[in-house]
């Protein structure tokens, strides 16, 4: 019988991303997807700074840049012209090495997770559908129907379910699955055309009731146009075609369209699902959660959701941590899938609402605060912060410890960066590890080494100061990177506690 540490259902970003984190950690993972192929009409195109931090720990961000579209200014237009200009070149700078928007496509995307994969000898199993499974005292049994209609049964100790929003896993353990369905079709189309919306940046038009975006990619004059349909076209959205939407573009942004590569529709829906974990098996990405496009959140949160299980899935089974550190993977993350959620729908309403004063604010009031907002430092990084997923924090929750500085437990790790150095250069190392910025005591420089936790001391610098960061304490990061412990002290029996009371033993197997 095929045995797996977890057996992944489904190869998209979420998945892809989860089987490679586990099998970077030595996790034997096992990933199988129903289609034939990866996407081709893939929707998903920002990979947002915070994604992009969590890459650097197996060399993917630099990859993403250099095929990626470093996007320089969104522009918004009303009544045929553009009428504001967001300057996006370097929004977030000084708060992560990648202050910028990045374009890459979900289906390129999905191509350069699946090349890293192989480099482990992982690869995905095509036309393998779930068909069922279980949970006995130690794992899962699974059934699954193979390439040639073969049924198979296997077994692993812990079971994934990153299958989408019509999710099998999630159907099999009966998890609720609330929210709603926008009323408007949404459209995807990949063109290749000219006009003054294909200059490398992102337009918008705010004009009507119905939503259009064109997203620059690498090649020149290829574009991306997402946008929505709301009128009698919707009740037809089977046979909906592009020479029904495209007339919108040509219009109002000037788009002469010269090749048509691809077009697609799809509905959208605003749900998270009432659990992410019900035993030995959990739900991750659309399987989880799902909301409008607003923002690019989608294929980010998935990410996230990945890595955030892939390295307590990993401490569990190498015996670096109790089965319960698994509890705080849905605590964790479906909270912010809940806050997400209620925020891309706000945004999206305000967007698409219909009536004379929707169409005053989004055609008169927006365009005028834009640039407004655009001029103060503060509405800037507010909007980076808030859009790049580094704000996303897990205060408050059982593995988040203390407050040093402007930093607390549970916080990302803030980016520091001068002519002297860069602090995440050790976060490509996918451990726990403590950082102290100034001075510390020999007793946990002796504690750290006995128990080979990898320890980084900075000279303190003003850098640190500016971003937060407290002096001579200390931070103990987690493998993901985020603040589990954020101490004034330097004393080594925080740590230890810390490591009791959750039952972790991160330097499990250290020779």
């Amino acid at each position: 019988m095929h045995r797996s540490d977890v057996l992944i259902i489904g190869a998209g970003p979420t998945g892809l991303v989860l089987a490679l984190w586990l099998s970077k950690l030595g996790v034997r993972a096992r990933i199988i997807d129903k289609a034939s192929a990866p996407g081709t009409t893939s929707r998903a195109l920002a990979v947002q700074a915070r994604t992009l931090e969590l890459y650097r720990q197996l060399g993917l961000a630099e990859a993403i840049v250099q095929r990626g579209h470093r996007v320089a200014a969104a522009n918004f237009w009303v009544k045929g012209e553009a009428v504001a200009r967001l300057p996006l070149s370097r929004v977030g700078e000084g708060l992560t090495p990648y202050a910028f928007l990045e374009i890459f496509p979900q289906d390129e995307h999905e191509r350069l997770l699946i090349e890293r994969l192989e480099t482990f000898g992982v690869s995905v199993e095509r036309n393998t559908e779930l068909l069922g499974f279980e949970e006995n005292g130690d794992g899962i049994t699974a059934t699954l129907r193979l390439a040639d209609g073969q049924q198979e049964t296997c077994q692993a100790c812990y079971l994934a379910g990153c299958d989408g929003a019509r999710s099998i896993v999630r159907k099999s353990l009966d998890t609720g699955f609330p929210g709603g369905t926008y009323q408007q079709i949404f459209y995807v189309a990949d063109v290749q055309a000219s006009g003054p919306a294909f200059n490398g940046e992102l337009h918008v038009d705010l004009d009507e009731a119905d939503f259009l975006a064109v997203f620059p990619l690498a090649a020149e004059g290829r574009a991306r146009l997402i946008g929505t349909v709301r009128d009698e076209r919707a009740e037809q959205a089977e046979t909906l075609r592009f020479e029904d939407v495209s007339s919108r573009a040509i219009e109002h942004m000037q788009v002469k369209i010269e090749q048509l590569n691809w077009f697609s529709t799809y509905r959208v829906h605003h749900r998270v699902a009432d659990h992410f974990r019900t035993g030995r098996a959990f739900l991750l990405g659309d399987a989880a959660h799902v909301h409008s496009p607003a923002g690019g959140q989608g294929m980010n949160t998935g990410i996230g959701d990945a890595i955030n299980l892939a390295w307590k899935l990993a401490a569990v089974l190498s015996g670096g941590a109790e089965a319960r550190l698994l509890d705080t993977y849905e605590s964790e993350r479906i909270a912010f899938a809940r806050k997400l959620v209620a925020t891309t729908d706000r945004v999206f309403t305000f967007v698409t609402a219909e009536g004379r004063m929707a169409d005053l604010l989004r055609t008169r009031l927006a365009p005028f605060l834009i640039p407004k907002m655009a001029s103060y430092e503060t509405s800037r990084e507010f909007l980076f912060r808030t859009v790049s997923q580094i704000t996303l924090n897990y205060r408050g929750m059982a593995l988040s410890n203390g407050v040093a500085g402007h930093v607390h437990g549970g916080d990302r790790l803030p980016w520091a960066h001068d002519g002297e150095g860069d602090n995440f250069e050790s976060l490509k190392c996918l451990t726990w590890q403590v950082h102290v910025y100034g001075d510390t005591s020999d007793e946990m420089i002796a504690w750290c080494h006995e128990h080979h936790l990898p320890l980084q001391v900075f000279d303190w610098r003003p850098a640190f100061e500016e971003a937060g960061l407290g002096r001579n304490g200390f931070y103990l990061l987690r493998p993901d990177t985020y603040v589990a412990i954020a101490e004034t002290c330097s004393d080594p029996k925080v740590i230890e506690r810390y490591f009791h009371d959750h039952g972790i033993r991160p330097f499990f197997g250290a020779s």
